[in-house]
């Protein structure tokens, strides 16, 4: 049997389609906002949105952007842990269920909780016309949008849909040398723009990457000497390089890689 949200107790929920319901989070990621390295502009903006959010204040929808594992869902994650005693609360949205929004929004409209909801890894195919019930969330349509509901979206890319060698053909130059987009390109420009806070992401250089690690051993009380500090950023380096990028991930998997090897658990 499935137990019923209560949102003075869980903080956090995620929807499930098939039943129309929201189930509980009843243990969240302990990840803080300190524990984020290399995004000091991004936490910044991320956090004075939501406070003014959580204050009632104008706050804009937000969409984190950019390369994989370098702390985009993260950041959600942490802030969540830094504001929910404040009132605020998520729904983890899965792409797949976009379409349900405006039942959500109805869900959400009239409680007395700030409520993020948040989809992860958010993305269209040039023929997925799904997105349309993300603009009637955050724009509304004949009803105003709810003003306890913050859109909250990650993606690895910075238009959210997908654009084709086609949207490129229905462009035109006009005579005076200005550029008209294609009714199709424009339609899909037109999405990112609804997110008035947009948080680019990159992957971090060798210097933060290795603070990165570093930080992680500090974190679990674990000194190594500066013979083995050495080695361990050796290590380190042929880990992310076997993976062709640095992130935060990286760094995460490296720790437990080392920790595995080397019998700490």
């Amino acid at each position: 049997m499935s137990k019923k949200i209560r949102w003075d107790k869980h903080f956090a929920a995620i929807w499930r389609a098939k039943k129309e319901k929201f189930k509980p989070v009843e243990a969240l990621d302990p990840i803080r906002l300190s524990n984020l390295l290399g995004i000091e502009r991004q936490k910044n903006l991320f956090c004075q949105n939501l406070q003014s959010f959580m204050a009632g204040q104008p706050a804009n929808h937000v969409l984190l952007w950019g390369a994989r594992g370098t702390g985009k869902s993260s950041l959600m994650k942490a802030a969540l842990n830094e504001f929910h005693a404040d009132g605020l609360r998520v729904i983890e949205l899965e792409k797949e269920d976009i379409s349900d929004l405006p039942e959500i929004s109805d869900k959400l409209r009239k409680q007395p909780w700030r409520f993020v909801v948040y989809c992860d890894d958010l993305s269209f195919a040039a023929d997925d016309n799904s997105y349309r019930h993300l603009k009637i969330l955050m724009e509304g349509s004949i009803e105003p949008p709810a003003d306890n509901i913050l859109m909250v979206a990650t993606s690895n890319r910075r238009h959210l849909v997908a654009e084709h060698y086609q949207d490129n053909l229905e462009s035109e130059t006009r005579s005076n040398g200005e550029i008209h987009l294609g009714d199709r390109l424009q339609e899909k420009l037109s999405l990112a723009d609804r997110f008035g806070l947009s948080l680019s992401f990159y992957a971090p250089d060798q210097v933060l990457y290795l603070e990165m690690v570093e930080a992680l051993f500090k974190e679990h009380q674990m000194t190594l000497s500066s013979s083995e500090l050495e080695q361990l950023h050796l290590e380190a380096v042929r880990f992310a390089t076997s993976r062709g990028s640095r992130s935060g991930r990286i760094a995460k998997q490296f720790f437990q890689d080392y920790l595995v090897r080397n019998s700490f658990i």
